[in-house]
């Protein structure tokens, strides 16, 4: 420890922090692309102060839509981020070690994912001072209640899994107890991989059951097996089959904006057909879930699907989501010559993650948008700039993490053997 201080003058070497066997752009230049995010946090402080001083009357939230785009957002980063949990536990628990190369990646965009979330989530609540309430006073009758200890738990546990990735930088890993610590970590890494599952497992399965169990919103309320509704299995279902594509979805986009190769092909190419593999299976299911509330359980109630479907939300999203968005990139990615080529894996990587978005946004704002009493309209939601500031925590939040971290921290083991540096 004490050398460590001595070398403290030549810490200030940006180069001597960036990860063995590789090069990364002057500092100048990443100080110049470090506005982007700073940029993107400035509005977000911006439009959260603002609802955090004034009320949300600085949002178009009323008393029809309870959840706005902070929701939708919250819904779909939670979703898309479950590469990590997914891809940690089929590299450590069921030892499919050719994803290795990419589940630092993946910890990383699920830990950005998370915490991006429970930081927005903080001003959803409207005191984030009283956030700890929903601990100690918890409201054990709520699907929340389990969702809001899962998510906190488990953004702790995917801090313990980036914790190796960090302490395995060049400068930090010469200090020998911060060595020892990392290579005790690596040890038991397979536990906190199994924890993380189970409550990665749950909580997304709790944030479709909410929208399951809302019998007065005909457009979610669903079926199901005992206290759980069908919702509750397909929000699960879709989030590990979208999320292996959104962690590959990233890396390619870092290969393309860095001009270097961060992972083998072979590896994005197998993220690819987990994906793909899941997102059928997903889709027969989802498809069954759609035909049995549109003729079994809206005539049960008097309703038809007409009543479910109105402009702006009709029936184009049913088929964006089910079609566009569903079927054809789980066939697209079930293709070998399709996984094969850079350029047609990533569009279909993209549309599989475009389409567990729009389920998100169609089960937040759609069944809110829908009357359930006979003097209601049908009413359409726009977020407000202020809104959109808020959300842009996420993507700020995002790109700053993941800039210092591809910068600093050696998140891409095969990185150096596949450049000529």
């Amino acid at each position: 420890m004490r050398r460590w201080f001595d070398d403290l003058p030549k810490y200030a070497d940006d180069q001597s922090w960036h990860p063995k066997g590789v090069k990364r752009c002057r500092p100048e230049i990443f100080l110049f692309w470090l506005g982007l995010p700073l940029t993107l946090l400035g509005y977000f402080t911006v439009g959260a102060v603002l609802c955090l001083a004034l009320g949300l009357n600085q949002t178009n939230m009323n008393d029809y839509f309870a959840f706005g785009v902070w929701i939708v957002v919250d819904l779909a980063v939670i979703a898309l981020g479950a590469g990590a949990f997914f891809t940690s536990f089929l590299n450590y628990v069921v030892g499919k070690t050719e994803l290795k190369p990419i589940v630092n990646a993946a910890v990383l965009i699920g830990f950005i994912c998370y915490v991006g979330a429970i930081l927005m989530l903080g001003i959803d609540i409207g005191q984030p001072i009283r956030g700890w309430f929903g601990f100690w006073h918890a409201n054990v009758h709520s699907m929340l209640t389990e969702v809001m200890f899962c998510i906190t738990t488990y953004a702790i546990v995917l801090t313990i899994e980036l914790l190796p990735t960090v302490l395995d930088n060049k400068r930090i890993s010469r200090v020998p107890e911060f060595g020892t610590m990392s290579h005790n970590l690596h040890t038991i890494m397979i536990v906190f991989a199994a924890a993380g599952t189970f409550l990665s497992f749950f909580h997304q399965g709790s944030l479709g059951g909410m929208f399951g169990v809302l019998y007065a919103r005909p457009f979610a309320a669903r079926g199901g097996i005992g206290i759980w509704p069908w919702t509750f299995f397909l929000f699960i279902w879709s989030a590990i089959a979208a999320g292996p594509s959104f962690t590959t979805m990233i890396v390619m986009l870092t290969e393309k904006i860095s001009g270097r190769k961060l992972t083998t092909h072979k590896v994005k190419m197998l993220m690819g057909k987990i994906s793909g593999s899941l997102l059928v299976s997903y889709m027969v299911v989802k498809s069954a879930d759609t035909a049995w509330w549109a003729w079994v359980k809206l005539p049960s109630m008097g309703l038809t699907m007409d009543d479910m479907y109105h402009n702006p939300y009709g029936y184009w999203l049913m088929w964006f989501e089910l079609g566009l968005f569903g079927w054809l990139p789980a066939l697209m990615l079930l293709q070998k010559k399709v996984r094969e080529s850079y350029g047609l894996l990533f569009l279909a990587m993209l549309m599989t993650c475009t389409g567990v978005a729009l389920n998100r946004f169609i089960f937040t704002i759609q069944s809110l948008a829908l009357p359930v009493l006979p003097f209601e309209k049908f009413y359409a939601y726009l977020p407000s700039w202020q809104e959109w500031g808020i959300a842009s925590l996420v993507l700020g939040f995002g790109l700053l993490v993941y800039m210092l971290a591809y910068r600093y921290l050696p998140v891409f083991p095969q990185e150096p053997e596949l450049n000529d540096d």
